[in-house]
């Protein structure tokens, strides 16, 4: 059965879904969904691309602030947990850097958190061609790890996570989804869990206004606190924080088909991507209650120069055009670092740090 006749038959038999499941389905239902399918999503033949794949620089300026990290952790054994690796572009890159560091690289456990199948073996395909498979293992969850000494790191991972998106009319309402000849959208109160989400920030949506509420992303903070025993949570992705982005009357839901951007995710269904912004203050708020304490805060492209980016980019040869597509895109990513058992620390790429209100 075709997504999309799975769930109009979904609610046809259940009444209308929320939001939430609509966007859940579309980007991971078992071998349909976006994400689920064995479909190239990124690069020239899929919808979009990131960091990664624009430049091997991005990985080896990230695999520079993780040496950093180890020896903040005194250079004892070190495991890098990468959540949604793509291709695997990013961990081939961050170990081609690391490889060059003896002390850290043999005592370096590199681990992938990946749910798709196919994604899977697309990834330990390319690590293999590079003779990175000893230092690999996969899992599905945060969950399934023994506490570790290291850095978790995602890359453009939580935009992707289902949300509840919201509209405040009367009262707060929740958007759900039903069909006839055509999906269509209806309100309905939202839920305490809703409200309460908006409170913490002392968000008060003017009426009329539209913002999606990330309820899956503190879920994953906790996983990520709870799987950390010592290190850092280093967090990339395009989001602001809470003020800023309860402020946008119509919300941040953006879709990606074919390198266009739309805003319309009942079309393509199953055949586009579905993002959304994320809130960093909720990921240092949430943090803070499940045990870690908050680094700083800055652009993707403050981050990159802190790392040495403006020196690489005076080498022979560095300005190609993929590089300057890299640091175009920057300026709309910010980056988070939370750490966890240790003090106050300074980290290369975080020297333009910026208050995260």
């Amino acid at each position: 059965m075709p997504l999309q006749d799975f769930i109009i038959d979904a609610i046809r038999t259940h009444g209308p879904i929320s939001f939430h499941d609509f966007m859940e389905m579309a980007l991971y239902h078992p071998g349909q969904g976006y994400y689920a399918a064995p479909r190239d999503t990124i690069g020239e033949a899929g919808d979009f691309y990131t960091s990664p794949y624009l430049s091997d620089l991005f990985g080896e300026i990230i695999a520079g602030q993780l040496e950093e990290m180890w020896m903040w952790l005194d250079r004892r054994p070190f495991t890098v947990v990468e959540c949604g690796a793509g291709a695997g572009l990013l961990c081939r890159d961050i170990l081609h850097r690391l490889k060059n560091n003896p002390d850290m690289f043999d005592h370096l456990q590199y681990v992938i958190i990946e749910k798709s199948d196919w994604m899977r073996k697309k990834e330990q395909t390319l690590l293999a061609a590079e003779g990175f498979l000893p230092k690999l293992r996969w899992t599905s969850s945060l969950r399934e790890l023994p506490h570790i000494h290291g850095c978790i790191l995602s890359n453009e991972l939580l935009d992707n996570f289902a949300v509840h998106p919201v509209v405040m009319g009367e009262q707060l309402m929740e958007v759900f989804v039903t069909y006839d000849d055509g999906f269509k959208e209806v309100l309905r109160p939202a839920s305490q869990p809703l409200k309460d989400y908006l409170r913490e920030f002392r968000i008060d949506l003017p009426k009329g206004f539209r913002a999606e509420i990330n309820l899956e992303a503190t879920e994953w903070i906790r996983d990520a606190a709870a799987a950390l025993a010592s290190g850092f949570v280093l967090t990339i992705d395009y989001g602001h924080c809470a003020a800023d982005l309860y402020s946008r009357q119509s919300g941040t839901l953006t879709c990606y088909h074919r390198h266009r951007v739309a805003h319309c995710p009942y079309e393509h269904i199953g055949e586009q991507d579905i993002t959304t912004d994320v809130n960093f203050s909720a990921l240092d708020h949430w943090g803070r209650r499940y045990g870690l304490e908050y680094c700083g805060y800055t652009s993707q492209t403050r981050f990159l120069q802190g790392l040495g980016l403006t020196a690489r980019l005076h080498r022979p040869g560095a300005s190609t055009p993929q590089l300057r597509a890299l640091i175009t895109m920057s300026e709309r990513f910010k980056v988070l670092i939370q750490r966890k058992g240790l003090p106050r620390v300074f980290l290369s790429g975080l020297q333009f740090s910026q208050a995260l209100a």
